[in-house]
Formats: structure tokens, sequence, C-alpha cells
């Protein structure tokens, strides 16, 4: 407010003469007035967050990113080692707790508090059953579960959010009614299943075979009783080799160089692109501000033709060019974007960068799920996204820089996209590869890929026959790491390289080497113990 007398101003004839706006200015002593005809009542106007305090919007938003980036390193540590289930049910709780609770908040400091606590468990409600549904489909089927549900879901209520809004009228009346659906996901409990990847790496191998039979009931799918006994031995020496009493953390990827390699990576390109997705979405505030819900609905219907076209694309192409096309695609809208004049190019050319930029975020939330293995896998992701958060933290001030000059803040965003398309061809490629399992693993996936390996159209474009492993076969006999454990028995295997050994003795090697690795009572050793020596002769020469 101006620095004037107000009780003369009010009783001059000519006030006008009194008022300009070279008067000095000091802080509102008054309180404020908003204007009756706004369509929605923020928490800003209610509390007063303008002028010299507006500083407290800002300082919300920060600590709900703050809450974010807690939250998925307590979860993503919670869920290897407590199930992806019980981690998706107590984070809806807390969203749903701090949701509520948002609603009935009378100060900054209970709206923070409600706020970091919505900012724990968001991601989480989504990454944990993104997680728990990759781990159930085969390679054939993860790009479109993993996509189809955002295009079905995501995608159309995030349209919807501004016009809730705008019908509903108030902050308050908003947060309580968008908190009453994250209820629903409590029932997940009672429906969804653990993740059977998840039981067998902790050792709970009865309950991921009840699991997996149910599902191939349901599939009407008929399993041998043989096959689920090679199974169950199968799972106990996968378990006892390699994870009985061990305790893996999202540090155990930094020791091996090539998996650390790839977490870097992985880092800094969703960093990228999280900002890049982030900066797009809160552009719509500055691209047209007299139609923000406008801008806003047209902003996130671009999601639906974007999954759609990761749907087409991504298991047709790989997940590395993908990547690199359109976060590329996006940092060069966003180029065009702030060197056109025409404020409608402008606006056509920023949508057009968000659309590749849902792109290429579907994308990373897949790629990262498939590179990391499954003992690291909620761990790994987690602190990937939890980087990401920290990345959206500066999204507030790139998108600031449009008070000084809009092309300043779509060059920032255009070269982010440049650069993050770039890094993802160091990455490997995942389509028609399993997900790895052990940290091993992990460390030697992708090791015979080259920076110009194309699936489409060269190696890769099929799924790759594997040498068939035999049931007995646990992971530890493809470790090479000395940080993991290895079985003794290795120790124990006899080797015969020389082709002039005598038949008699090589059969009773042969012998050996099936005792040190098959179990007593095993059906692999009973069929070796029947044979004779001539049949172990003749098979294994």
């Amino acid at each position: 407010m101006y620095d004037v007398n107000y009780t003369a101003v009010f009783k001059a004839e000519n006030r006008s003469e009194l008022i300009n706006s070279s008067l000095p200015k000091i802080p509102c002593r008054e309180g404020y007035v908003f204007s009756r005809d706004e369509p929605f009542h923020t928490a800003s106007m209610e509390f007063g967050w303008v002028c010299d305090n507006d500083y407290y919007a800002t300082y919300a938003q920060v600590i709900f990113f703050l809450g974010s980036v807690m939250g998925c390193l307590f979860y993503g540590h919670f869920a290897d080692h407590c199930g992806r289930l019980a981690a998706l049910v107590s984070s809806c709780s807390l969203a749903l707790f701090g949701s509520l609770f948002t609603a009935f908040s009378n100060s900054f400091l209970t709206f923070a508090i409600t706020r970091f606590l919505v900012g724990a468990s968001f991601d989480t409600c989504f990454t944990m059953i993104y997680i728990l549904v990759l781990e159930y489909v085969g390679p054939t089927y993860r790009t479109f579960v993993g996509n189809m549900s955002l295009a079905v879901f995501y995608s159309p209520c995030t349209m919807l959010i501004p016009w809730m809004a705008l019908y509903l009228g108030d902050w308050r009346t908003f947060a309580f009614v968008g908190a009453l659906p994250i209820g629903i996901a409590l029932c997940a409990y009672c429906f969804l299943p653990e993740s059977a990847r998840w039981l067998v790496s902790v050792g709970k191998i009865d309950q991921a075979i009840v699991l997996l039979q149910s599902v191939a009931q349901r599939n009407k799918r008929i399993v041998s009783n043989a096959l689920w006994k090679k199974f169950r031995e199968g799972c106990e020496q996968f378990y006892k080799e390699e994870f009985e009493g061990r305790s893996f953390t999202v540090f155990s990827i930094f020791k091996r160089i090539r998996l650390a390699r790839y977490m870097l990576l992985m880092i800094f390109i969703w960093m990228s692109i999280s900002l890049i997705y982030d900066g797009h979405v809160r552009a719509a505030s500055v691209l047209d501000k007299e139609n923000v819900f406008v801008v806003f609905t047209i902003a996130c219907a671009t999601e639906v033709p974007g999954d759609l076209l990761v749907i087409l694309t991504l298991d047709r192409f790989g997940r590395r060019w993908c990547a690199f096309a359109y976060t590329t695609l996006s940092g060069i809208f966003s180029l065009l974007a702030a060197n056109l004049s025409n404020s409608h190019y402008i606006l056509a050319a920023a949508l057009s960068g968000r659309f590749f930029a849902n792109v290429c975020y579907n994308i990373g939330l897949q790629w990262a799920a498939e590179v990391l293995p499954t003992v690291v896998r909620a761990q790994g992701v987690a602190f990937i996204h939890t980087m990401g958060f920290v990345a959206m933290l500066l999204s507030p001030p790139v998108i600031y820089l449009s008070h000084l000059s809009l092309s300043l803040m779509l060059n920032t965003l255009g070269g982010l996209g440049i650069i993050g398309g770039i890094l993802a061809l160091f990455l490997p490629e995942t389509l028609h590869h399993d997900l790895p399992q052990t940290l091993s693993e992990g460390d030697h996936f992708g090791k015979d890929q080259r920076i110009w390996h194309f699936p489409c159209c060269g190696p890769g474009a099929k799924s790759q026959s594997r040498t068939k492993r035999l049931w007995h076969e646990g992971s530890s006999l493809r470790t090479i790491s000395r940080d993991e454990f290895r079985s003794k028995k290795l120790h124990r295997v006899a080797v015969v390289k020389t082709r002039n050994l005598a038949r008699s003795s090589y059969a009773t090697a042969l012998i050996g080497q099936v005792h040190s690795v098959a179990s007593n009572g095993t059906e692999v050793l009973e069929r070796v113990q029947n044979l004779t020596i001539s049949d172990r002769w003749r098979r294994t020469s």
C-alpha cells in the first residue's frame, strides 16, 4: 500500500493529486481484499500468502518435495524387506491421512506438516503397484500393462482435476474430496497378491508357489506336480546360494562398476526428464495466464496419445532409441518455442514439447524397473525417483525465469531434453530380455550390447533363444563377484577336460559332478544313478 494519509485522501476533493505511482510503499496494515470474481478460493487467499508473505506458498511446495525425498528413501527400503503390498497399503494410508487433515489445517505449520506427509507417500502409491505388476507379467506384456493403465486412468483424471477444483470452488473441499479415491487403494490388500519374485528372493517359496498356483488356476493352465517340484527345488537352491543371511541395500548397486554406471546414468536421465516434465506442467500457468484451466487440460490431454505411442513403439524400436528420440524431440520443440514470436505458435510448440515429455517420462518409469535386479529393484527405483524430486525442486526457479524472459525458460528445458536424450544411448536395451534377479546378473546385463544396437533391424529384433538351464543351476553358478555368496559345493565339482580320460573314470567324475550339485533324493540324481556306464558315456560324448 502507498504510505500516505488515507484520511486526507478520502476527504480531498481531487484524490488523484494525492496518489501517484511515485509514492513510497509499505506492507499492507489492514489485511487484504480479494476479487469476488475469482472462481477458486485458494489457501494463499485464506492465509494471506501474498505480497511480503508470498514465500509461504513456495515453502509449502518445497516441503512437499522434501517429504517425497524422505518417503522414497524409506519406502524403497521398506518394500524390499517387507514386501511390495505392505508398502503400497501403508503409503496409501499415509496419503489418505495427510490429505484429509490438509483440509482441516488452520495455519502454515499444520498445512506444511500435512503436505509433508502427502509428499512422503504419493509417489510410493504409484511406484509400488507399478513394480508389483511388472514383476508378474512377462517381457511381452510389460509395456502394454504399464502404459495402458496410465492412458485409461491417469490421463483422464488429470484432465478432470482443474474442472473439479473449479466446480468445488474451495481448496478445503477440493483436498477432502480428492483424498477419498485413495481409500479405495486400501482394499488392495484383500485382492492383490504379493510379488512372487519378492517372496522367492526372501525365502518364502511356499507362499510364492501358492500364489502362482492360484494364477495358473485363474488362467486355466495345467501345471504338473513334477514341474512344481522342480520349481521348488530350484528356488531353494537359488535362495540358499545367493540370499541366505544377506541384506542388500541401494549401496550394493554401487559396488559393481557396470551396474553403478547404469545407476548413475539413470539418475541423471531421470533428473532431466523429471525437471522437463514438471517444468512443462507448471509452464501452463505462464504460457496463457488468461486461460490457465483450458491450457492445463489440453496439456494433460497429451498424456493419452503419448501413452498409446509408447505402447505402439516401445516394443518395436526398443527402450534406448525411443528414449533418445522422444527426449530429444521434447528438447527440440522447447527450443523452437523459445525462438518464435507468435504467441499461438509458442503455445503449440510448447504443448508439443509437453507431449514428448510425457512419452519419455513413461519410458523412464518402466526402463529403470527393468534394468535394476530384483533384490534392489524397489530401493533403486525409489532412489532414482528421489533424485527426480530433488530435480523438481528446481522447476519453480526455472518457471520463474519466465518473468525475465519466456525464451530463457524454454531454452533451459530444451537444453535439458537434448542432454537427456544423448545420455539414454549409453544404457542397456531391455527389450526381449528377462528382468535380472541378482546383482551379478544386473552387472552383466547388456554387456554384449553396442551403442548402435537397434532391435528393430539388427540383432535383438526377436527374442533370443537362451540356453536351457537345469532346474538345479542356482545363480551362484554364474556368480563371479567376490562380494556375493558362493556355494561351497562349487569347490567339490570335478572338471575333466582331457579327452584321453578312460570312460569309467569319466563316468565316475560325472557322477561326482551331479552329486555335488543335486541334492540327495531328487529326481535328477535318481535318473543319473539309474544310467549305465555306457549310457553316461554316450550322452556326455
